[in-house]
């Protein structure tokens, strides 16, 4: 029986285990990237491990988040960063260079190669053939350290594509349409591959934007093959050499089929408060708009920006509108300048945005209160724009320049009433590039000195687990419950190398006396129980809103089910993930009841996968499951993986 792409680059990489769904394997990664946000504590828990060098092929270190510097923490971690990617062999890659995964698609990315990256959107990489995975920055610390990267081998679902895309219709609409679908839940421990006739009409930017978000849908990752299109794209980053044809065989055994039929497309949003509440713009048409903001890793490329640019060519920014763009990379930006995008967009009454993250993390670009704000980014949980009333929508970068200039949301297919013909923009043959923005490591990295400000503190350590577990139920949240919700991003982001400080903040969208209760409950001798609804753990890869509710004293979280990468996380740091092996039992928990898990430690230790939770407070009993690999078991007795591979 003949492969798929998935089957064909995880089974050259598998050094531990066997290609069997629903098995546990670790697998060699060739390439890792981090960001500034995860990347500081990343680093030091590389450190941790008293390893010389990086053993990747290549590992990256982008500073892409926090580039508004409030303060003096952002600055003293970049400066830590780039001390430590000099003494370590690692890329670093300045702020200003561009958004981690619209730069290595660009200037790394390499079909049939493996990349693990400590943000959740690494999948990009996907739309250039390689096999691109998010994962918690322990995960990454060890990758780089030559450890396998461990995961559940992956069902494969097929995304079979015909047919051409209509004018105004754009890859945004094909991701959105995939969520329309697939919904934000229950797509664990899967991989999409894109097949068919309709994936030669796409380009390498618009496999990129379906596969970096594709991540909304909480599958492993995504991938496109590798073909004709992909080595255009690469000879026009001067890189043909890194090409190489990779495709599923024709007999290929997926585990389901999905037929989208692009030329039946029509243009899609994300409406407030979820990537998963997918509607047609017609339908939502004439709302007044607040703010456009036109970027993100997800639609920041060269040819999304001068869609942008020939929409708003001669035409001007409605008054009611706060428009802001932010292109992908400082390549994105060059190129975009040098070919007259960039001087229509300044002509029409566009703000230039730093080529970084940005308003898609809410630490720039807030919107007014109650304000209606269209973006093209990946992601509008609750208050992730930094107002929490905001109504955030997600939309192409055709639908966002339409709504730029009426002042409302429309369809783009109604431009050409106001006399805007359709062109599609294609990449230039060879893009100008610049690589001055990259600092190689040294020769001589034993000179290196690495600069720690006060803002960084080494990883909290935590202890064993105990043979009993008693606790408080220190909250009780609902269904899709975000890493957001968990842990903020924004302005707050500074502090994510102080996990005493950043811990402060943990669940403030949803209670802000989650902390003070916490901190006294772990005062008191006992542990912290969170108990949560359905899919726990959406979003982000940050590790911090599993590393820090451990410095809190969670022992454990109790869900009916949880996504991957926290999973994972949770997994790193200790603490154990429990599944209700009966849904109805989590109605009869309340915030505040006590809990206490008896013999958990050797539970674990032996062969059940099953424990008796007691609600002391009601005096009821239910019970709860885990789903762990001899390994994750270990590593929750040692207390998390630090100590594990200590």
């Amino acid at each position: 029986m003949g492969k798929t792409i998935t089957e064909k680059i995880l089974t050259t990489h598998i050094i531990e285990g066997k290609p069997e769904k629903g098995k546990e394997v670790g697998i060699k990664i060739d390439q890792t990237l981090t960001q500034d946000a995860t990347g500081t504590m990343a680093y030091l828990q590389f450190e941790a491990m008293n390893v010389p060098k990086v053993k990747t092929e290549l590992s990256v270190s982008y500073v892409d988040h926090n580039t508004v510097q409030i303060g003096f923490e952002n600055a003293d971690d970049h400066k830590y960063l780039q001390s430590i990617a000099a003494k370590y062999g690692i890329v670093f890659s300045r702020a200003g260079n561009g958004i981690c995964h619209q730069v290595h698609l660009e200037r790394f990315g390499k079909p049939g190669k493996t990349l693990l990256g400590s943000d959740s959107h690494t999948p990009t990489g996907g739309g250039i053939g390689m096999i691109a995975m998010g994962a918690g920055g322990l995960d990454v610390a060890v990758a780089m350290a030559g450890g396998p990267f461990y995961l559940t081998y992956p069902k494969v679902i097929k995304i079979n594509l015909t047919g051409k895309l209509q004018p105004w219709v754009a890859a945004k609409d094909v991701i959105l349409k995939v969520l329309e679908i697939f919904s934000t839940k229950g797509n664990v421990s899967c991989i999409f591959e894109y097949g068919g006739d309709g994936v030669k009409t796409l380009s390498v930017p618009d496999r990129a934007t379906i596969t970096n978000m594709g991540a909304e849908c909480g599958v492993t990752t995504s991938v496109f093959p590798s073909d004709e299109i992909t080595k255009q794209f690469l000879k026009a980053q001067g890189r043909e050499k890194d090409w190489v044809e990779l495709k599923a065989d024709d007999d290929a055994s997926y585990d389901r089929v999905v037929d989208i039929n692009l030329s039946d497309l029509e243009p899609l949003a994300a409406t407030p408060h979820s990537p998963g509440n997918v509607k047609k713009i017609r339908d939502i048409e004439g709302l007044d708009v607040d703010q456009v903001c036109i970027g993100s890793c997800t639609n920041s490329s060269y040819t999304d920006m001068m869609t942008v640019a020939h929409i708003l060519k001669d035409k001007k920014v409605h008054p009611n509108v706060s428009f802001v763009v932010a292109p992908g990379s400082k390549q994105v930006l060059e190129n975009i300048t040098g070919d007259g995008g960039l001087a229509n967009l300044f002509s029409a009454g566009a703000r230039l945005a730093e080529s970084a993250c940005g308003f898609c993390i809410g630490n720039s670009q807030s919107p007014k209160t109650g304000a209606i704000s269209l973006r093209t980014s990946n992601r509008n949980f609750l208050g992730r724009s930094g107002t929490k009333d905001a109504q955030v929508y997600l939309v192409s970068p055709e639908t966002a320049a339409a709504s730029v200039i009426t002042g409302k949301i429309t369809d783009p297919r109604d431009l050409e009433k106001i006399g805007i013909k359709y062109q599609k923009m294609t990449m230039p043959k060879k893009f100008y590039i610049d690589d001055s923005m990259f600092i190689t490591p040294p020769a001589n990295p034993e000179k290196i000195k690495i600069v720690r400000g006060p803002n960084i503190g080494d990883p909290p350590k935590n202890t064993p687990l105990p043979e009993d577990i008693k606790a408080e139920v220190t909250i009780k949240v609902g269904d899709e419950i975000t890493t957001d919700h968990i842990i903020p991003a924004g302005a707050k982001m500074k502090y994510r190398s102080n996990v005493p400080k950043y811990s402060e903040f943990l669940f403030e969208v949803v209670d802000p006396k989650f902390y003070e209760r916490a901190k006294k409950t772990k005062e008191s001798g006992l542990h912290n129980v969170i108990v949560a609804g359905v899919s726990y753990g959406q979003g982000s890869s940050r590790e911090h809103a599993a590393l820090c509710p451990m410095y809190m004293g969670v022992k454990a979280v109790i869900a009916k089910s949880m996504e991957r990468i926290h999973k994972a996380n949770l997994i790193n740091f200790g603490i154990i993930p429990l599944i209700f092996s009966n849904k109805d039992d989590y109605a009869m928990i309340d915030q505040g009841d006590n809990l206490e898990i008896p013999g958990i430690r050797k539970t674990l230790a032996g062969k059940g996968n099953a424990v008796k939770v007691i609600d002391t407070t009601k005096e009821k009993e239910f019970q709860a499951t885990f789903d762990l690999s001899e390994r994750d078991k270990k590593i929750i007795l040692a207390g998390g993986s630090l100590n594990y591979i200590k």
